[in-house]
């Protein structure tokens, strides 16, 4: 497939006095600020003409009084949980079954998405999905979150509140699941075609794709975390992609998130060292455009502020003697 002519994301990274990404060997702020701010503009003006609009948000779902419900199913408030970062076999054995519960559940909101169909109608599909598999949808009522899972669509990075838009050919959406269940956590998300999609948003959500699996790989134990975004940046970057640093990975398990963060670019205070029985998310979000977010005033949707689009893919993985062990696929699968 031929790479979309997309400029290098280095010029979004920029300072004035940094060298310009041209390599010109001028100053940014004397050779590219001033056309790359245009071009901005123009972008901007142009993706406003098909920007995602808020929809309609139903009420708040129910959860059967049978289905264990973590600390903040009530009162929105997240506790500390154990506060550990690692886990042992027994604590795993647990994780594992929330993680396959999660992957079972994206495939099946997945397999629901075509043209016409709104986000949440989708949430009504995974809600029920859940409950079935005997689990608590994690997101429901985590600070707030008014859903049980996020939908983001074209524009919008992360956090997308089900409504009932429709969704339209040619649009790509991502659909975040995560699953409470035995006490854990278990994480998982991915970018969806709807019905035709343009070669570049293909190219997008292959790459997004191929990035993530550029991080797990780079899990080792004794190593940096750092090494996971380097990996991740250098791939995006080196396809023409941005890549989101306004949000992370996550250390996972008895709580949804614990202070263990994991960047999707090279950032320096990363210097944590990964350990066997760690286990914590990777999920970088990858944007045609400007990497940096603007927020909707719902209070979490967030969107790349050129509104270009943008593609995320998830799994939560375990630190293992020699590597990593992605928990959100199915057995003998690859994705």
């Amino acid at each position: 497939m031929t790479t979309p002519p997309h400029k290098t994301p280095l010029r979004f990274y920029a300072r004035p006095n940094d060298l310009c990404w041209c390599k010109s060997g001028l100053k940014y702020k004397r050779c590219h600020k001033e056309s790359d701010n245009r071009e901005w503009r123009e972008e901007r003006k142009r993706n406003e003409l098909t920007r995602i609009k808020p929809g309609e948000i139903s009420p708040r779902r129910m959860v059967p009084p049978h289905i264990a419900a973590p600390d903040y199913a009530l009162n929105g408030r997240p506790g500390r949980g154990s506060g550990k970062k690692t886990l042992n076999p027994e604590e795993l054995s647990r994780l594992r079954k929330a993680c396959l519960a999660a992957t079972q559940v994206l495939k099946l909101a997945g397999a629901a998405i075509q043209p016409g169909i709104t986000t949440d109608e989708l949430d009504a599909i995974a809600h029920e999905a859940i409950i079935a598999l005997g689990g608590y949808p994690s997101t429901l009522n985590y600070r707030g979150f008014p859903k049980s899972i996020c939908t983001s669509a074209n524009e919008i990075i992360c956090h997308g509140i089900p409504d009932g838009r429709p969704l339209q050919n040619g649009d790509i959406l991502n659909i975040d699941v995560t699953v409470f269940l035995e006490g854990m956590h278990g994480d998982t998300n991915a970018t969806f075609a709807v019905g035709t999609i343009d070669e570049t948003s293909t190219h997008l959500i292959r790459l997004a794709h191929e990035s993530l699996w550029k991080g797990i790989h780079a899990v080792k134990p004794g190593l940096p975390i750092r090494v996971i975004g380097q990996a991740i940046q250098n791939h995006a970057h080196a396809h023409g992609l941005g890549v989101v640093s306004d949000y992370c990975g996550h250390g996972i398990g008895d709580v949804f998130q614990n202070g263990l963060q994991i960047p999707h670019v090279d950032t320096a205070e990363a210097t944590t060292l990964m350990v066997p029985g760690m286990t914590f998310t990777i999920e970088p979000m990858l944007t045609l455009g400007s990497p940096h977010a603007e927020h909707w005033n719902d209070g979490w949707t967030a969107v790349t502020e050129d509104l270009a689009r943008t593609a995320q893919f998830e799994h939560t993985i375990l630190v293992t003697e020699t590597g990593a062990e992605v928990l959100t696929q199915e057995p003998n699968s690859n994705t």
